[in-house]
C-alpha cells in the first residue's frame, strides 16, 4: 500500500512526502505540497540541500512551549514559522517529554512503569482527539495547509510520530483516504524512528530502564491509532462529525483543501 515518500535528509528527522497517497482508485495526494517530520532543530540548509530545494514556505510546529524553548527551529530558508501546540494544556504528557524520559529511567518507571506504558500512550491519543486544545491545534494546523499560498507546508512534532501522525491521519481522511491507507502510514514511520533512538534506547537500557517502556515510546502502535479513531466515532460518530462539531473546521476550508490536494492517478 503507498504510504509518504521518504524525503533523504541527513539533518532532519523523519521527512515524508505525503505526496503520492491514494484516495481512492483514481486521486493520490498532490506531491510536493505537504510535508512531515520530526523537529528541525538540527536542519543544516547547506548541508541538507536536498531539503532546501524543496521550497518550504510555511513550518507548522505542534510541539509545546518547553520544547520549542528546549529545541528551537532552524527554518528552512525562506519559511515562515506557525505553532499549533496540540498539548498546550497539559505540556506533561509522555510524548512531549520523549527525550527526558529515555534520559530518565527512574522517572521513566514512576511514570509508565509496571507495564502501564502502552495504555498511557494510548490515553494521549484519546487527549488529541478530545482535548479542546489539541482541536483547536488541528483546525489551525488543516486551516494552514487549505491555504495553497503556505504550500510547501512541513508539520512537524518531536520525533514525527504521534501528533504529526494524528494531524497525518485527519488530513488524509479529509481527503478521502481510506482507514486502511491512514493505518499504512501512520506504522510506516517506526523503522526510522527507530533507529534515529537506538543510541538513547541503548543509554536507557544500560542505566536500568524498562524495554517496555522504551518500545512504547518510541514506536507507533496500532492501539495508539485505534484509541484516537474509536474517541472520534464514539463523541463524534466518525470523520464527518469530528471534523464539522470537533475541529469545527468551516466547509468553505474543506473545499480549498480538497482542490489544493487532491489531483488526478497517473494512469
Amino acid at each position: 500500500m503507498q504510504t509518504a515518500r521518504a524525503v533523504p535528509a541527513s539533518t532532519v528527522l523523519n521527512l515524508r512526502d505525503l505526496g503520492g497517497i491514494a484516495l481512492g482508485p483514481d486521486r493520490r495526494v498532490r506531491a510536493g505540497a505537504v510535508l512531515r517530520s520530526g523537529q528541525l532543530s538540527g536542519l543544516d540548509a547547506e548541508q541538507d540541500s536536498q531539503v532546501a530545494a524543496l521550497g518550504i514556505r510555511t513550518v507548522v510546529d505542534l510541539r509545546t512551549a518547553d520544547e520549542r524553548a528546549a529545541s528551537p527551529d532552524r527554518l528552512p530558508p525562506g519559511a515562515r514559522l506557525f505553532v499549533a501546540d496540540v498539548f498546550g494544556g497539559n505540556p506533561g504528557v509522555p510524548p512531549a517529554r520523549l527525550r527526558a524520559l529515555l534520559a530518565d529511567p527512574v522517572e521513566a518507571e514512576q511514570l509508565l512503569g509496571g507495564g502501564r506504558a502502552e495504555g498511557l500512550f494510548a490515553d494521549t491519543y484519546r487527549q488529541m482527539v478530545l482535548s479542546p486544545g489539541a482541536s483547536a491545534a488541528y483546525r489551525a494546523f488543516v486551516e494552514t495547509v487549505a491555504d495553497e499560498s503556505a504550500h510547501p507546508v512541513l508539520f512537524h512534532c518531536t520525533a514525527g510520530k504521534d501528533r504529526t501522525g494524528w494531524g497525518a491521519a485527519v488530513l488524509l481522511m479529509i481527503l478521502g483516504a481510506s482507514r486502511e491507507t491512514v493505518r499504512a502510514e501512520f506504522l510506516a514511520v517506526n523503522p526510522v524512528v527507530r533507529d534515529a533512538f537506538a543510541d538513547r534506547v541503548r543509554g536507557f537500557l544500560d542505566a536500568g530502564g524498562d524495554p517496555r517502556i522504551a518500545s512504547a515510546v518510541t514506536e507507533v502502535r496500532p492501539r495508539y491509532l485505534d484509541t484516537a479513531l474509536d474517541a472520534m466515532d464514539e463523541r463524534w460518530g466518525g470523520l464527518d462529525g469530528y471534523v464539522r462539531d470537533g475541529l469545527r473546521i468551516p466547509e468553505a476550508v474543506l473545499e480549498r483543501l480538497r482542490a489544493a490536494l487532491v489531483v488526478p492517478a497517473r494512469p
